[in-house]
């Protein structure tokens, strides 16, 4: 599409009762990101109310309309998805804006690759929309939602705002409170200038609504209350409860058991049945799950060992998710598999043409494995000509474990029965019996190509190598989840890599180096620290090494900033690596932790003169070399290396000064 185009949903899909709205863009140093934000406009143009708009401080609708599914790392970036159930959107609700902000000082135009696109609820892709040139704005209307008469319409805007998320919002109506723009009381904190990204500034649209006039001669109204954004929480005491056992052998009785589990099949039904029943009973968790797959938010209820017929013999699906909403059915097959299975193509496909026939959404496949973009996990062949069409979606048990995580520790449920339904599913999925632990194997290519760069006879282009970095990815992606999900915040593998790259020459282009140097590398953003988390595994040496790198203060002197670091690292390990990174040169003064407490000034060149740019803080462990996850495999062994850095190093530092944690506070509703 091209700016100020529209088009009917209805003449691109059959299936637009939901739709997933993606935004997404990239960025050069790794480094830059945005918030997406929704509001809910009325016939003048205005939110009925504040909780009408939609962003990271009220990411989802009460009434299932509308929810924000949170970033998905791309082979050039990342993309915000937004879940939207056209069906539920209130009839006074006539536009739908789908916006991004940046944060203090940060502009659109340092980004590259800005683009929005919809999906149909199968999650067919039906429109595109980049953006060429941003310009100097720091938020941006992408494209809105709008009604015309019965159904619904898409224009691409590409529409940008000089004064950010708190301008963007209060022009639609929305009570911002704004602590940077209190305390400046300037008039030009207070405006709120509209710029089409690529045209000067005096180029502005009057489409935009300016905020509401007073009524002449109406008294003042009581300002109301703002509503509150965050769900009260009901999470887990953080004392230990004594025990009554009489002695530690004891085991507690549990709603979800696992010493009966025998075999593959034992946990293959027993997995299924817990996690959809926990799913049919607390709301949240299961609107959770289904939400990235186009359902609706609605009753649901879910079944176990469906027969379906099939030809001669009737299938059994693992297992069968249903959502009501407004008398129509939303319906999913699940195809479930557990202790490191992989998915079977032809039981896969069976069900995608059950699904088809019977006229469900979608197949579900779960299984230890992490799907990547542009890689299928199963090959499955779908008949373009059928006018119903099936979606096929894969769901790691890494994600559901996050997602129980992020909802017993830090979001809530609303319910202390439901909190204890998702902690006995948590634990049940923790337990080594289960078969549910996520990607736990490097795959039969790992012994293979560690020999081979050892004994240096592993050539580029050797397709062993190209499994090992796939398997790779899978991990880091792994880690991002538990790491995330024990945090609390988003954690997200960083890509470097310019806009336009291919996933598969991207990982082709990783497995020569992987060949050339023996090593493999990755970077996690982690919300609020300083820097990005760097993982490398040497392979030649069997070593790991997580670092990060600091920038220097902007204000003070050298000796000042030495001192400040070595005390904010009173608590790591004395082995801590620290480096100085000077301007124009290789590497500065460096040693270890232990070395440098008593004199912080070593880290300072001889040289005076020279500028010092920041500080390399690194951690170096033996690697594990099986390739499993048992106490000496390289799973193992990089989890550890992680938490391990994470908790003792980086967790101690100071958040950036202007960071997504600033920007957050500034504007809350």
């Amino acid at each position: 599409m091209t700016m100020g185009s529209n088009v009917s949903l209805t003449a691109l899909s059959e299936n637009v009762g939901s739709a997933i709205v993606g935004l997404g863009w990239s960025s050069p140093s790794g480094e830059g990101d945005a918030d997406v934000s929704v509001l809910l406009l009325d016939g003048n143009g205005k939110v009925r109310s504040d909780a009408d708009f939609y962003f990271y401080n009220n990411p989802v609708a009460a009434d299932g309309s509308v929810q924000l599914l949170g970033k998905e790392p791309t082979g050039d970036g990342s993309e915000d998805r937004i879940s939207f159930d056209l069906t539920a959107i209130p009839a006074e609700v006539e536009r739908i804006v789908v916006a991004a902000s940046r944060y203090e000082g940060a502009r659109f135009c340092e980004l590259d690759d800005l683009k929005v696109m919809l999906a149909d609820a199968v999650g067919e892709s039906l429109l595109r929309f980049v953006i060429e040139d941003a310009g100097q704005v720091s938020a941006i209307i992408f494209g809105e939602l709008y009604r015309r008469g019965e159904e619904w319409k898409f224009r691409a805007v590409g529409q940008g705002y000089e004064s950010g998320l708190a301008g963007l919002a209060t022009d639609f109506g929305v009570d911002i409170e704004d602590d940077e723009e209190e305390e400046s009381g300037t008039e030009a904190a207070r405006e709120r200038a509209v710029s089409i990204p690529g045209t000067p500034p005096q180029a502005t649209l009057e489409a935009v609504p300016a905020p509401r006039p007073a009524e002449e001669g109406a008294a003042p109204k009581k300002r109301a209350t703002r509503p509150r954004t965050a769900k009260k929480k009901v999470t887990p005491p953080r004392a230990p409860v004594k025990s009554l056992a009489e002695n530690e052998s004891w085991r507690q009785a549990r709603l979800f058991p696992v010493s009966a589990l025998k075999n593959d099949r034992d946990r293959e039904t027993r997995a299924t049945s817990v996690l959809l029943s926990v799913m049919a009973h607390v709301p949240r968790f299961g609107r959770r799950i289904t939400a990235p797959f186009g359902a609706p938010s609605g009753r649901m209820e879910t079944f176990t060992e469906v027969s379906l017929p099939h030809g001669d013999t009737p299938r059994r699906p693992d297992g069968v998710i249903r959502v009501e909403r407004a008398g129509k059915l939303w319906t999913a097959l699940v195809e479930t598999k557990t202790n490191g299975n992989p998915l079977k193509s032809d039981q896969v496909q069976a069900y995608m043409d059950i699904a088809a026939r019977r006229g469900y959404e979608a197949v579900i496949t779960l299984s230890n494995d992490v799907a990547l973009e542009g890689s299928p996990l199963v090959d499955v062949k779908i008949d373009r000509r059928r006018k119903h069409q099936v979606a096929l979606w894969h769901l790691s048990w890494a994600e559901v474990a996050h997602q129980a995580q992020m909802l017993i520790r830090h979001e809530g449920v609303g319910n202390a029965a439901r909190t204890w339904l998702l902690q006995d599913l948590l634990h049940y999925l923790q337990h080594d019996n289960s078969g549910c632990h996520g990607f736990q194997n490097m795959g039969a290519a790992w012994v293979p190509v560690r020999n081979g760069i050892n004994d240096e006879t592993l050539c580029q282009g050797d397709p062993r190598a190209l499994e090992v970095v796939e398997s790779w990815e899978r991990l880091i992606r792994q880690v991002c989840l538990r790491l995330g999900g024990e945090l609390g915040q988003k954690v997200l593998p960083a890509q470097r890599s310019r806009r336009g790259t291919d996933p598969g020459a991207r990982r082709s282009r990783l497995a020569d180096q992987l060949c050339l140097e023996g090593r493999l590398q990755a970077e996690l953003r982690v919300e609020g620290a300083p820097g990005l988390l760097t993982i490398s595994a040497d392979l030649r040496t069997a070593k790991l090494r997580t670092s990060v790198e600091i920038p220097a203060p902007e204000q003070g002197y050298p000796l000042t900033w030495a001192k400040r670091l070595i005390r904010r690292l009173a608590e790591a390990p004395a082995d801590l690596h620290v480096e100085t990174l000077v301007e124009g040169e290789a590497g500065g003064p460096r040693g270890t932790l232990e070395r440098l407490r008593p004199e912080p000034g070593d880290l300072l060149p001889k040289d005076g003169s020279t500028r010092i740019t920041g500080f390399r803080l690194s951690l170096f462990k033996g690697m594990g070399s099986g390739r499993g996850s048992a106490e000496s495999g390289f799973i193992r062994s990089v989890d550890d290396a992680v938490d391990r850095f994470h908790s003792s190093v980086m967790a101690h530092l100071d958040a950036p000064a202007t960071g997504r944690t600033a920007g957050k506070e500034r504007a809350t509703v």
